[in-house]
């Protein structure tokens, strides 16, 4: 399955994020990507994008490998005629083009849905934008996670609002390019005709907003920073200390996996408790079950309380550092490797799912 696409051809016309994670996942599954970059601007700006750490005589940046591997570069100014007949007989017998214009530059530089598509009309245009198609302004994820409510809710109570630390909105828009790409395709083997999709990240965002906008929409509840526990369930986020020093959570999701844990720190008449029975009082009452959670648990050692949750399926999460992330098995089974100049380097494949 990793060749289901070998025999696509695809022009990514796009930079930073979202349009690029669109190319690389058809990279990853056989497709020929050509990544078009501008000679006169070196390139893909994240080239730049450099770690303090970082050689500043590279011509890549880590950021840069995020989302750029197995695809193949082509440096053309398409602001010459030149160039830009160039990328016209590269887009004749294209199957995808990826772009991400700002309002009107698409049509400015010549390379709009419709004139391409008189060009090759069974081309998929696939667009990502800000804030709509007929939006002037500039977007960064940034941006949206102030403009679409991730911000406000995200950090500690009483915090200033705090970003994700990735750009997860740019990341939700190239997940809803590839349906509405892998839609398109479905349409065209059917009607052998190409079409025009886009995305943008505000869509996106709000799209994604899931439970979050129905406790607003539906139960009138204002989400605000909460830190990592949950609005609707408890314990749900909450972190724990073990003997040992290592940081734990877990997610409690049902009065079952509670009465598990109450019995794991040889608490159980706890689980019966009128102000702890429910979830519902759980969540009415957290603060006074995280101090009584809180000293149970830190009377055990982390692999004797991580291993004995595994055991009776009660959901636990150890926090776990990048370095410590990358040493699980399960991490390390989504490693892409690729070479750059004889160079092989190391990102993480877009892919999760198997088949």
């Amino acid at each position: 399955m990793k060749a289901i696409f070998k025999d696509l051809k695809v022009i990514e016309l796009a930079s930073v994020l979202a349009g690029p994670s669109v190319g690389l996942f058809f990279a990853e599954l056989g497709a020929t990507v050509l990544k078009i970059e501008n000679p006169n601007s070196n390139g893909d700006v994240t080239r730049s994008w450099k770690l303090k750490s970082e050689n500043q005589k590279s011509d890549t940046s880590a950021y840069f490998w995020s989302v750029n591997g197995l695809k193949k570069s082509v440096f053309l100014d398409i602001t010459a005629e030149a160039h830009l007949q160039q990328f016209y007989k590269l887009i004749s017998d294209a199957d995808i083009l990826i772009t991400n214009f700002k309002h009107g530059d698409d049509e400015k530089l010549k390379v709009n849905y419709p004139t391409l598509s008189k060009l090759n009309p069974k081309i998929i245009y696939a667009s990502i934008n800000g804030f709509g198609v007929n939006s002037p302004r500039t977007a960064y994820d940034l941006i949206l996670q102030a403009e679409t409510g991730f911000m406000f809710m995200n950090g500690e109570p009483k915090s200033k609002p705090t970003k994700l630390p990735v750009a997860l909105i740019d990341l939700l828009a190239g997940h809803q390019l590839k349906e509405a790409i892998l839609i398109a395709l479905l349409n065209k083997y059917k009607t052998n005709k190409g079409c025009y999709v886009s995305v943008s990240l505000f869509d996106s965002a709000i799209a994604s907003l899931a439970n979050q906008a129905t406790n607003w929409l539906i139960a009138n509840h204002l989400p605000t920073a909460m830190g990592s526990l949950h609005p609707n369930i408890a314990p749900y986020g909450e972190l724990f200390d073990t003997k040992d020093k290592h940081q734990i959570t877990f997610a409690i999701g049902s009065n079952k996996q509670f009465k598990q844990l109450c019995e794991l720190i040889q608490y159980p008449s706890l689980a019966t408790d009128i102000k702890y029975a429910t979830n519902q009082q759980r969540v009415i009452n957290r603060m006074q079950l995280y101090s009584i959670l809180y000293n149970y648990i830190q009377q055990f050692n982390f692999k004797d309380v991580y291993n004995l949750c595994l055991e009776k399926g009660i959901p636990i999460g150890k926090i776990r550092n990048l370095k410590e992330v990358f040493e699980l098995p399960e991490a390390q089974a989504q490693l892409l490797k690729f070479k750059h100049q004889n160079t092989e380097l190391t990102s993480v494949s877009s892919i999760a799912f198997k088949f």
